[in-house]
């Protein structure tokens, strides 16, 4: 049977005998649509950073320029003599520009990017370039044209842009095969970076969003494929019930932004109670929580479930030669520079030849009428004897001037009227001349000096457009939010301890805890098996369980406390272990995998605690000692796979609990990293101190108020306190501060009265100048020298003797009443700090130094 393409089928174009192959339809139709795609509508170019509608659409404005707003519908329909497509996409994209607030100046209803609001329609709406879009963005005599796609009009192929207008306003699109997603910049430093360049110095450049929040950039990767940048929004604490969200990250708005939230919420990730969005000019989202709802594992647990932080993979793709190249935002701003510099070097050339024309004319006009050449063509009858003589009557003149006389020159001569001839002034004319030849002379300093010239330019793009475009974009390294400590666990977890059950399913039986779905529960069975899995509704695991909990992973200071019997019959063995990684669903085993094996005694303890055990044997009439007393103190934490230590080759009768014990753990080191501002175990920035189970974190700030808190790793420090350190209860503050009231300064010494209160120990109508920690300070003060006077001396101040410890409400003594430029802590007293209390004399072990192995070294024998 013949084979008959579609096309055939369709329009009866081809005849029986014909035959097109599917294959040289998509090379031949599908690539020139493919191409059109990239190069005229998705992707912009590298010269002047726009893609064809975009800059058909300035092109039009330009066209329309009156100096007053003109209908955004009316700027459409212009467009579409220059743009082949429908007034939806033109709108569309006016409005993408007119948002981006630099190239257009909008009145009326032009959407709101932090809402994500649409635009007016485009005959409510209005529009006209900008003072600094008609400065960068058009220069006609050097703009290379070309016809429209209808043949009659005439459209720039590019723009002159005169400034990195594509790494400003970014550009996403997405083509047929590929796309491209260059992210937006901040307006000063392209030109501080442009500046660089042209001094040959290095440059870095990062991205910023006009709805601000907080960026990590360490993967940006220069804008090219495979990079990635980090954004947050902006999220504070308004108090201990209530969270507000002031800035948004990039590429989401806040209606997107409460959807994820409320979503959240149903999934049970995190707990609010209401939202309430006050957005309008800036950003004002509150979210209320409920009682007892941690704010700071809150705002962590937004991070990491909610589209408050988001990933953004930029990917340079342009237009360059047209062809589409990916390369980096460095290289853009590069070509960009360059391109920049051509420009204005085409534009210095072009006035240059101008102002020599006009140097030139002017000179001949002088002399055509100083010199009365113009009588010579009374007598004259034809055309071309008017011409000749004026030519004859300039030749004796015309050494002056820098190019020869053409004809163009004699007809415009002829065109002098009367009058002007008349009223000629010989030294305005002069002047004139002498005028053009400085413009002259400074255009070709430029010319010779084209790389200076360029700097200043940008100097006065900065200086005249930059005031208000600070970056908005807060640059942070972002520690990464561990989910499974932030979520909020609504998921009751019961067990069946017989059957071997676990699960969320199973509320007939006990109890365990409160869980999360993205939680991982260890659970420990009799004969010694351990297992770690995924909660989920009824999970088996082997009957005779003992212990189940929410698994941590990498928690070396849980530690765990056994005693098995290796074997029916066998000898029992003793051991402390840390679990701080494991495979799930795979069961490990506890004891030497011998049958009959059984667990005689276990205990999970949460600080590394070592309670006291007593052993018990069967009286079988050979065994002198039935009973004693071990102390999980003196073994050493190692891996979940060691032996153990003897305890007892003679079968035991049971083990029982004697005394609890204390943690053999030492203090926990908390570090604060002021980059990412948070609080670390990993030895990342400054030391705070060694942390005991309830010691606390003294936290003083700028406004004067002082408060401790547990040391928990969630916590968030939109400002760096002034004092950050382990809270030693008798160890007293210090302050001196300004009372606006009293117009004096004054100084007090207090301890934290309330550890479970934050409260302001200056007052409201006070300044803080000067706070420390130190037992027994000495301070300097530094005045303000006085208009007219001379400087006046430092007072060095012993604060024990200067005052007393008082209560935290005290005003405390006064200090002066001269202006002070500084107080200085110039030294402290010597003090022996009060030693803490010993950890009972126990062998004390460094939870850092746990080895979690599966090795079966045996220890030392414990057996009595």
């Amino acid at each position: 049977m013949e084979e008959k393409h579609f096309y055939e089928e369709n329009t009866g174009a081809a005849t029986s005998d014909t035959l097109i192959k599917v294959t040289g339809m998509y090379k031949d139709w599908f690539l020139d649509y493919a191409s059109y795609v990239i190069l005229e509508r998705a992707v912009p170019a590298i010269s002047d950073g726009l893609k064809p509608v975009q800059r058909r659409i300035l092109h039009s404005m330009k066209d329309l320029d009156d100096g007053r707003y003109n209908k955004v519908a009316n700027i459409v329909g212009h467009t579409m003599q220059y743009h082949p497509h429908g007034d939806a996409s033109i709108a569309d994209a006016m409005v993408q520009i007119g948002q981006k607030d630099l190239m257009i100046d909008m009145q009326g209803n032009w959407g709101n990017i932090l809402t994500g609001d649409r635009a007016a329609a485009s005959r409510y709406i209005e529009a006209r370039l900008s003072k600094f879009a008609l400065e960068v963005v058009f220069s006609p005599k050097v703009t290379n044209w070309q016809l429209s796609y209808d043949g009659r009009k005439k459209e720039p192929v590019y723009l002159p842009v005169k400034f990195p207008l594509l790494l400003a306003q970014g550009a996403e699109g997405i083509a047929v095969g590929l796309s491209t997603k260059i992210l937006p910049h901040n307006f000063n430093e392209l030109i501080q970076a442009s500046i660089a360049y042209l001094k040959g110095k290095k440059f870095i450049l990062l991205p910023d969003f006009q709805t601000g929040g907080i960026i990590d950039v360490q993967n940006y990767n220069d804008g090219m494929r495979g990079g990635k940048v980090r954004v947050r929004a902006k999220i504070s604490a308004q108090d201990k019930s209530t969270l507000v969200i002031t800035e948004i990250p990039f590429s989401t708005t806040t209606s997107s932004l409460i959807e994820s939230i409320l979503k959240a919420n149903e999934k049970g990730k995190i707990r609010i109670k209401k939202i309430e969005d006050n957005t309008a000019a800036n950003v004002e989202i509150l979210i209320h929580l409920p009682a007892g709802i941690s704010p700071d594992k809150t705002i962590d647990a937004l991070y990491a479930f909610t589209a408050c932080e988001t990933s953004i993979s930029p990917l340079g793709c342009v237009i360059v030669d047209h062809k589409p190249h990916f390369i980096g935002v460095s290289d853009m701003l590069r070509i960009s520079t360059d391109s920049t510099v051509h420009t204005l070097k085409k534009e210095l050339e072009v006035k240059l030849n101008e102002l020599e024309n006009q140097w030139h004319f002017a000179s001949l006009e002088r002399i055509f009428i100083e010199n009365k050449v113009y009588r010579l063509i009374e007598d004259q009858e034809t055309w071309e004897g008017v011409l000749t003589a004026i030519d004859e009557g300039l030749k004796p003149f015309v050494k002056v001037l820098k190019r020869p006389v053409v004809e163009d020159d004699l007809v415009r001569l002829t065109e002098i009227k009367i009058k002007r001839i008349s009223k000629f002034d010989i030294d305005k004319a002069q002047q004139r001349i002498d005028a053009l030849e400085g413009e002259i002379k400074e255009v070709r300093n430029n010319l010779d000096n084209l790389i200076e010239y360029a700097i200043d330019y940008f100097t006065h793009l900065k200086k005249e457009y930059g005031k208000d475009k600070d970056r908005l974009s807060e640059i942070r390294v972002f520690d990464d939010v561990d989910a499974t400590k932030v979520v909020v666990r609504n998921l009751k977890l019961y067990v069946n301890k017989e059957e071997g059950f676990i699960g969320t399913s199973l509320k007939k039986d006990e109890y365990v805890c409160d869980c999360a779905d993205i939680d991982d529960i260890i659970v420990f069975t009799k004969s010694g098996i351990m297992q770690v899995v995924k909660v989920d509704s009824k999970v088996f695991i082997e009957k005779d369980i003992i212990y189940a909990a929410v698994f941590k992973k990498k928690d070396q200071r849980t530690i765990y406390n056994l005693v098995y019997k290796d074997g029916k019959g066998g000898t029992s063995y003793i051991k402390r272990f840390a679990v701080t990684g494991v495979t799930r669903d795979k069961p490990y085993n506890l004891t030497q995998g011998k049958s009959g094996s059984e667990i005689l005694y276990f205990s999970a303890n949460p600080n590394g605690e070592a309670e006291t055990i007593t052993v018990l044997l069967r009286n079988t009439g050979t065994v002198k000692k039935l009973k004693w007393e071990l102390d999980f103190a003196d073994l050493q934490i190692k891996g979940r796979g060691v032996k153990g230590n003897i305890v007892s080759k003679y079968n035991i009768l049971r083990v029982e609990l004697k005394e609890k014990g204390v943690s053999t753990l030492k203090p926990r080191k908390i570090w604060f990293d002021p980059t990412v501002q948070k609080l670390n175990v990993d030895e990342r920035g400054n030391l705070l101190g060694a942390f005991r189970g309830d010691d606390k974190l003294l936290l003083v700030d700028e406004k004067g108020v002082a408060k401790t808190v547990v040391p928990d790793l969630s916590l968030h420090f939109d400002i760096i306190p002034l004092i950050m350190e382990r809270w030693v209860q008798e160890r007293p503050i210090t302050a001196v501060y300004f009372d606006s009231e009293k117009d004096r300064y004054f100084i007090k010494r207090f301890l934290i009265e309330n550890k479970n209160k934050e409260d302001n120990f200056i007052g409201d109508n006070a300044k803080l100048i000067f706070v420390s920690s130190e037992w027994r300070p000495v301070i300097e003060l530094v005045f303000v020298k006085p208009r007219g006077g001379d400087p006046l001396p430092n007072k060095s101040i012993n604060v024990e003797d200067f005052i007393s410890i008082k209560g935290f409400k005290a005003i405390g003594n006064q200090l002066t009443t001269t202006k002070i430029k500084e107080v200085i802590l110039s030294d402290s007293l010597p003090y022996e700090e009060p030693k803490e209390e010993p950890l009972e004399n126990l062998d004390v072990i460094d939870a850092n130094q746990i080895n979690d192995s599966d090795s079966n070294d045996t220890q030392t024998k414990l057996e009595l």
